[in-house]
């Protein structure tokens, strides 16, 4: 299962209203990528296919395809504020590792 903080959900809720898109439907996905081999993709995406995970927390859904889902299963996705603005972090358990940066994980 993937959770989603209230702030996370109220956010997404916020930006898709303010960008005209019209639904509260997100996908979290793992992408090949970064010095430590993987990164967090989070979007919104109104299709969904029959093999995909779907969540629905505090009226937002998420969705996450199998691949995925294999590893961010039982990660937070939560919206923090820093000195340098906001955004969106996937909390994710099964981490090893990651880059000084912190965009890219390894498992």
């Amino acid at each position: 299962m993937i959770h989603l903080t209230e702030k996370a959900a109220k956010m997404i809720e916020q930006i898709s209203n303010g960008d005209g898109v019209g639904h509260y439907i997100v996908r979290v996905k793992i992408l090949a990528g970064g010095c430590s081999g993987f990164t967090h993709d989070l979007f919104f995406d109104d299709q969904i296919s029959e093999t995909d995970q779907v969540f629905e927390l505090d009226g937002v859904k998420v969705i996450v395809d199998e691949f995925s889902f294999q590893y961010i299963d039982e990660s937070v996705i939560d919206y923090v504020d820093t000195d340098f603005g906001g955004g969106f972090k996937i909390k994710d358990p099964k981490i090893t590792g990651s880059c000084g940066c912190g965009k890219s994980v390894s498992y």
